[in-house]
């Protein structure tokens, strides 16, 4: 890979708002994860993700999820067990056009259920989009 692909991935990475020292569980992972993209995740925190069954307390997470993985607002739920009140919750998936695309008002629509709103998508690897969670404001 290229330096200035792992400046990019390195870029995007601190735009999703984590720094050295945070614990963020990771969801999802398979084959077709953006490599690059986690590697610069880890460089920023300075620690590896932790997985699915970790059971401590995390600052954040990442959900990989694809059209056919069942269901975002369990996923979602889970996620939320041991994730930090401020926590920042990113769900990645397939780009517009890629096989496993989620529409954003499915997004939407698991966030609300599990209590959580969309609030900014952006690309974050070639074939990948992050849309950030949030907790609801005063109108919970």
């Amino acid at each position: 890979m290229s330096s200035s692909t792992d400046d990019a991935a390195s870029q995007v990475a601190a735009r999703l708002g984590f720094t050295a020292g945070q614990v963020i569980q990771e969801f999802g992972y398979d084959d077709d994860v953006d490599e690059a993209f986690r590697d610069a995740l880890t460089d920023v925190t300075g620690s590896d993700l932790v997985d699915e069954d970790y059971d401590d307390v995390t600052d954040g997470v990442l959900i990989w999820f694809r059209d056919d993985d069942g269901d975002l607002t369990d996923v979602l739920v889970d996620a939320m067990t041991v994730l930090e009140d401020n926590g920042v919750i990113w769900v990645l998936t397939p780009k517009s056009g890629r096989p496993g695309h989620v529409s954003h008002s499915d997004i939407e629509e698991a966030a609300t259920t599990s209590g959580l709103h969309a609030m900014t998508t952006f690309a974050v690897a070639a074939d990948w989009s992050a849309t950030r969670l949030g907790t609801r404001g005063r109108g919970k």
